[in-house]
């Protein structure tokens, strides 16, 4: 593999915040109702981009998974209601998981049953949801996110300027503006020095066993299709220069998943919209990860119990035109697969299945595919 070296220009910097549209919801959901240590989070995240920006020397994301963070925001998975410590033991199940089919190679056979139609379909799919979810962020304030995805189109197209800069000076003096209370809350904010205590000794049986099952066994499917197989071939159709392999991302998630849970930490994955939005805002080496990285782990450990506060600066509309445009950046990435009608429909049959759920639509793209090739399926 050739060596490239890692940017550090504010291209790299306006690119590294373009997954904040999932990064800030999910810790705020977290922390806000679910009573975890922000400084836990931020800490495993921080440490976590760091180690990927340095090891890929790609734009190479680390988000919150998707499904455990939507069953923390609504506190239950059917009858059980979920601590902090359940998610910490489903951070702590995943990482073994993920490390034993990493090492066993079962990761890399199991993404070679993923046919090419079904894989751009997941892609397409999940750029649907991020473009949906941004619209229903940016629906809080129609007339904000108006003008600053216009203002942001417009950046992108035809300025040398980072889109992402103005976008957030743009948001924080709205959130300002709107919130008089805020600006005199920041002014309060100290900084004060703080780690997190190692979580795995609190950990009992119950919670290991009980975060395995009900989250961290559901986010299997999600976790396969978007966080290894797209993000697999997301980079590499990218950065053929610094290809991956889904065996080397099957370690890397099973060991920031330990790392993070022995913080106290949440479940993390490399997702492929995440990629998208650093590179839609400029990023194209690990740069972009390193410094959101080191500006998370900052915060940690100086502004923690502040994050709150801080996060506040980035008012839903803005986050919701950041998803939206990674969105976008994500489904224009899939590929026509070929001529033939069937395989149109496969991934449109997919890319539908997976805006609901990535796991059905891997499943239903794989069987699709085969059943087309053997003359089940016409379209």
């Amino acid at each position: 593999m050739p060596h490239a070296k890692n940017r550090f220009n504010l291209s790299e910097l306006a690119g590294a915040f373009g997954d904040l549209g999932t990064l800030i919801p999910f810790v705020v959901a977290y922390v806000s109702i679910l009573k975890m240590d922000p400084v836990s989070l931020l800490l495993g995240f921080g440490a976590a981009l760091v180690a990927a920006g340095w090891y890929y020397r790609t734009p190479f994301p680390v988000q919150p998974m998707k499904a455990i963070g939507a069953a923390a925001v609504t506190q239950t998975v059917g009858a059980v209601a979920l601590t902090p410590a359940m998610v910490v033991g489903a951070g702590l199940a995943t990482g073994v998981i993920w490390l034993f089919l990493g090492a066993t190679g079962l990761a890399k056979r199991l993404s070679l049953s993923v046919p090419r139609p079904a894989l751009l379909g997941v892609v397409m799919g999940l750029g649907f949801s991020f473009m949906l979810e941004g619209i229903r962020m940016m629906s809080e304030r129609w007339a904000l996110a108006a003008g600053l995805l216009t203002l942001t189109l417009v950046l992108i197209a035809r300025s040398r300027i980072p889109a992402m800069v103005v976008l957030l000076l743009a948001g924080a003096v709205y959130a300002v503006v709107e919130q008089p209370a805020l600006a005199s809350e920041l002014a309060r904010v100290s900084v004060a020095f703080r780690l997190p205590a190692f979580a795995w000794p609190s950990l009992g049986w119950q919670d290991i066993w009980m975060g395995a099952l009900v989250l961290a066994l559901p986010q299997l499917p999600l976790t396969f299709g978007n966080a290894l197989v797209a993000i697999s071939d997301e980079n590499n159709r990218l950065f053929p220069d610094r290809p991956v392999t889904e065996r080397k991302v099957a370690l890397s998630t099973g060991i920031l998943n330990l790392w993070s849970s022995a913080l106290g930490g949440i479940p993390m994955c490399h997702g492929a919209g995440g990629m998208a939005g650093h590179v839609k805002f400029g990023a194209r080496t690990g740069g972009a990860s390193i410094m959101l990285g080191a500006l998370l782990l900052l915060i940690a450990l100086f502004l923690g119990d502040s994050a709150g506060t801080i996060f506040r600066l980035f008012p839903p509309p803005l986050l919701g035109v950041i998803l939206f445009l990674s969105g976008a950046e994500l489904a224009m990435g899939s590929r026509d697969p070929g001529p033939e009608k069937v395989d149109r429909f496969v991934v449109l049959g997919t890319a539908a299945f997976a805006v609901l759920n990535v796991g059905i639509a891997v499943i239903f793209g794989i069987v699709a595919y085969y059943a087309s090739r053997r003359g089940w399926l016409r379209a």
